[in-house]
């Protein structure tokens, strides 16, 4: 069985999740924002 992780541990794995999720989702949110300037440049 997996020991359970301190609390140091929690809110690093937690960072680091966000992290991942805010750095796809500003990705994600800029290539859109840029196909749409291009489109409505058109």
């Amino acid at each position: 069985m997996a020991k359970k992780p301190d609390k140091d541990e929690y809110t690093q794995h937690l960072r680091l999740v966000l992290t991942g999720i805010l750095g796809v989702g500003a990705i994600g949110f800029t290539i859109q924002f840029v196909f749409s300037v291009i489109t409505f440049g058109r």
